[in-house]
């Protein structure tokens, strides 16, 4: 019994993709290997987690920053957005966290442990009224 290729809705596609790819390999090396664990790292990419942390007095900022000193670690906020910048010796990482809530930067406490940062900001007064005369 043959196969009917109508039976295989995506093998057309497949077929396509393959001969694309066959198509823009032939001027490169043909023994490219896309699985290579020798890739270059321009950023800290998927060694790095940041997580926001939100309670009614603070908002905690952490994040993995594996390999990176201490002194190499830089931060800014303007109560809106964290900027970390951070260095080692083989990578370079800056980060805009953009913050739930507007915080007050002047509270704002940091630490570094282990290659976990925590920053942590007191909520910012909500605005008060206005009134008008």
């Amino acid at each position: 019994m043959r196969r009917d290729d109508r039976d295989e809705p995506f093998d057309d596609l497949f077929r396509e993709i393959e001969r694309m790819m066959n198509e823009m390999m032939n001027g490169a090396d043909a023994n490219v290997d896309f699985n290579s664990s020798n890739t270059v790292d321009n950023g800290f990419g998927m060694d790095t987690h940041v997580d926001i942390h939100e309670t009614g007095e603070e908002v905690r900022v952490v994040a993995d920053l594996p390999g990176v000193e201490k002194d190499n670690i830089e931060l800014e906020c303007d109560g809106k957005t964290l900027t970390i910048s951070a260095e080692s010796e083989h990578r370079q990482y800056d980060e805009r966290v953009s913050l739930p809530t507007r915080v007050n930067e002047h509270t704002a406490s940091a630490t570094y442990n282990n290659g976990i940062l925590e920053v942590v900001f007191d909520r910012a007064e909500q605005s008060s009224d206005i009134s008008l005369e």
